[in-house]
C-alpha cells in the first residue's frame, strides 16, 4: 500500500512542476525500492546518534550517495524531543552493558549532565554505535523485504485476474 501511494505521488504533475522549478535532482526523490530503502538506512543511522542538527547531517550525505531524501529526513524524525530521552537512556544502558561499567542514576538536569558527561559519554556512544548500525540495517532489510513481498503479491493478483 505504501509502495503504491509513493508511486502515485511521484507521478503527480504538480510535484513534477515543483521539482523542475526548484531544480532538485529527480534521483533524490525517486520512489523505487533501492532509493527508499537507502533513505531508511541513512535516516535511521543518523536518528540514533545523539547530536544536534540531524537533518543537516542527512543533507550532508547527499553528495556522496543517492537515496530518497524525504524518506531519510522523515526517518531522522524518529528521534524527537519526546523520544530522545528514552532512546539515549537505552543506548547508555546498552553501552554500559557492553563495556561492563556501572550504570549511574540519571537525572534530567543540565547540571547533572555537565557534571557527569565524562562518565556517560563512552557508554552512550558505544550503545549509539550498536543501535545505529543494527537498527539501520534492520530497517533497510525490512523495507526491502516488504517491498519485494508487495510486488510479488501484486503480480500474483494480476496473474489471477488475467485467468
Amino acid at each position: 500500500m505504501v509502495r503504491r501511494t509513493l508511486k502515485k505521488i511521484s507521478k503527480s504533475e504538480k510535484l513534477k512542476a515543483l521539482i523542475k522549478k526548484s531544480k532538485v535532482p529527480p534521483e533524490f526523490l525517486s520512489t523505487n525500492r533501492k532509493m527508499v530503502s537507502k533513505g531508511v538506512l541513512i535516516g535511521l543511522f543518523i536518528a540514533f546518534i545523539p547530536m544536534p542538527m540531524q537533518m543537516a547531517a542527512i543533507l550532508a550525505v547527499m553528495p556522496f550517495t543517492r537515496f530518497n531524501v524525504p524518506i531519510g529526513l522523515a526517518m531522522c524524525w524518529l528521534s524527537n524531543p519526546f523520544t530522545m530521552p528514552p532512546m539515549y537512556y537505552m543506548e547508555y544502558l546498552t553501552g554500559s552493558f557492553f563495556l561492563g561499567t556501572e550504570v549511574q542514576a540519571v537525572e534530567l538536569t543540565l547540571e547533572w549532565f555537565s557534571d557527569n558527561i565524562g562518565n556517560i559519554f563512552i557508554p552512550l556512544y558505544v550503545g549509539t554505535a550498536f543501535y545505529s548500525i543494527f537498527g539501520s540495517i534492520a530497517g533497510y532489510w525490512l523495507v526491502n523485504h516488504f517491498w519485494k513481498s508487495s510486488v510479488d503479491r501484486d503480480k500474483e493478483l494480476h496473474y489471477k485476474d488475467r485467468k
